[in-house]
């Protein structure tokens, strides 16, 4: 079966056409969506607060970097949780999700468990991580917050090898960091930089003074630390059985 160093074999078109196959939206399916809209709550994404831009490496290959927009929920003052997205644009497309918490939380856990996190002190201050159109006056309190947290990111939608779906296992995606194969590549944060007329290397100057952990957990960014990823399979498996119900 798949997993998620591999290219999946897939009878579909990679490349091209960046949307997912299947025939335009009718008129009555706008309907449907727009009165659904008005009569459902819909309030666990009316919670999302806020967009933030940044860049991913995958655990088992990082030479492959992305752009990546997360929409995030803060439930406490200790976690937060993002739907990922590809692109802030209309039609993009949900590659994965994005579990954040505290330093508090996060020493509490296993050590086998903090190996799958990363850091996020350098992407904050190196000025990576971006809130699109937010003023820094308002930025600068949540980036307190965030340069001290861990987070576990699943990509479950590999778009930059041309995957019209969501195929295969999921990948383990990790944070940039200030070595070797952790340096994002100048053109993609050119790129980004230009899309919202910013300036990552003046972000980083006006960030110097963010504290981060002291010490950033070393079971954190693992790969940094190791020079070992981590990447999913899939294998078949026997079914958990239970006797009837009476």
């Amino acid at each position: 079966m798949a997993s998620s160093d591999k290219t999946p074999t897939s009878a579909l078109p990679m490349g091209g056409d960046p949307r997912p196959p299947g025939q335009p939206m009718t008129v009555e399916q706008h309907m449907i969506d727009k009165g659904a809209q008005i009569l459902q709550s819909l309030k666990p994404v009316k919670q999302m607060s806020q967009h933030a831009c940044t860049f991913a490496l995958y655990s088992h290959d990082m030479t492959r970097q992305i752009e990546t927009h997360h929409y995030i929920t803060r439930l406490n003052e200790d976690f937060l949780q993002c739907a990922v997205y590809d692109t802030d644009h209309a039609h993009g497309r949900l590659i994965g999700i994005e579990y954040m918490i505290s330093e508090r939380i996060f020493e509490a856990l296993p050590p086998d468990e903090q190996k799958l996190w990363h850091s996020h002190a350098y992407e904050i201050k190196s000025g990576l991580w971006v809130n699109p159109r937010v003023p820094g006056i308002l930025e600068k309190p949540e980036l307190e917050k965030l340069v001290k947290t861990y987070g576990k990111f699943w990509c479950t939608w590999q778009v930059d090898r041309g995957d019209r779906l969501p195929l295969g296992a999921p990948a383990l995606m990790m944070s940039p960091q200030p070595v070797n194969l952790g340096q994002v590549s100048p053109d993609l944060v050119r790129m980004r930089d230009n899309k919202y007329n910013i300036s990552t290397e003046a972000l980083r100057e006006s960030r110097v003074e963010l504290l981060e952990p002291e010490p950033i957990n070393s079971q954190a960014d693992y790969w940094k630390h190791h020079g070992k990823g981590f990447a999913i399979g899939i294998k078949v498996t026997d079914i958990k059985l239970r006797a009837p119900f009476p």
